[in-house]
């Protein structure tokens, strides 16, 4: 057995890394097609707040992390529709709210050396608790996006046309939002909250470069995903490095070999 695998942390790691892997660019791919990445930014900085908050009041800080972005996500959808000419306010007001929220928070509570591990991830840190949670919200989350995929897909590349076929687009906004919740809640443990949305975009601009059919696209940007994770793990494990650091630099690099052997195959 390679050594990698002998600690039992690093096993529960890899297995919440491959979900994380699998459900990143899932809720990724239809993010960046329509243009709303940075409601991953917005959210992951809320749920900074939702962890300083648990931590204060010695709650488990992945749910509360996990109920403070949800109560965002249904924020964010309540202020598209007040400023729905102007839809990028919402994201403003949330993330500011978000960031001063989370800076009071970890200043009452002292809880500055413990929301570390949330910022950057950690591999030691990754609990049974954290693992089993990480497998079953992900679990719901791809069960989510196979039930949905049709209506998903059609609003990707044009929202109006959608409406017009019959698709129940704020129904189906409103769950897309509180997934994107789910999934940067899960996912910092292992990513951290800094680094979770780079992992959701970053995988899915690499299967871009490939300019395949939208099915092949997704299959592609899991896995890139997945090597991601995987690799990045590795590194963080032999090199005593943060694994949402290793992660993320490991999809740019990645990214960075995938566009360049693409301009030597075109010329």
């Amino acid at each position: 057995m390679p050594e990698i695998l002998q600690y039992g942390f690093m096993q529960r790691a890899l297995v919440a890394g491959i979900v994380v892997a699998l459900i990143c660019p899932s809720i990724g791919i239809f993010l960046t097609l329509r243009r709303l990445s940075m409601i991953g930014d917005t959210l992951s900085h809320v749920a900074l707040a939702g962890v300083a908050g648990g931590i204060l009041l010695n709650f488990y800080p992945i749910y509360m992390a996990l109920l403070f972005t949800l109560l965002a996500s249904f924020g964010i959808e309540l202020l598209r529709r007040e400023f729905h000419q102007y839809a990028e306010i919402s994201l403003a007001v949330v993330l500011s709210s978000g960031i001063g929220l989370a800076t009071i928070l970890i200043s009452m509570g002292g809880a500055g050396a413990q929301v570390f591990s949330y910022l950057f991830g950690s591999v030691t840190l990754v609990s049974s608790q954290d693992m089993l949670s990480i497998i079953l919200l992900g679990s719901v989350i791809l069960a989510t996006i196979a039930f949905y995929y049709r209506q998903l897909f059609y609003m990707a590349f044009d929202e109006t046309a959608a409406r017009l076929a019959g698709v129940p687009v704020k129904r189906i906004n409103l769950i897309f939002t509180i997934l994107v919740a789910i999934t940067i809640s899960i996912s910092m443990r292992i990513v951290g909250i800094l680094m979770v949305s780079s992992l959701m975009v970053i995988p899915v601009a690499s299967s871009l470069q490939l300019k395949k059919s939208f099915l092949v696209t997704f299959i592609a940007s899991l896995g890139f995903g997945l090597l991601s994770v995987i690799v990045g793990l590795i590194i963080s494990f032999y090199a005593s490095l943060a694994p949402g650091g290793t992660i993320v630099m490991t999809s740019v690099a990645i990214l960075a070999v995938v566009a360049a052997v693409k301009k030597l195959l075109t010329g």
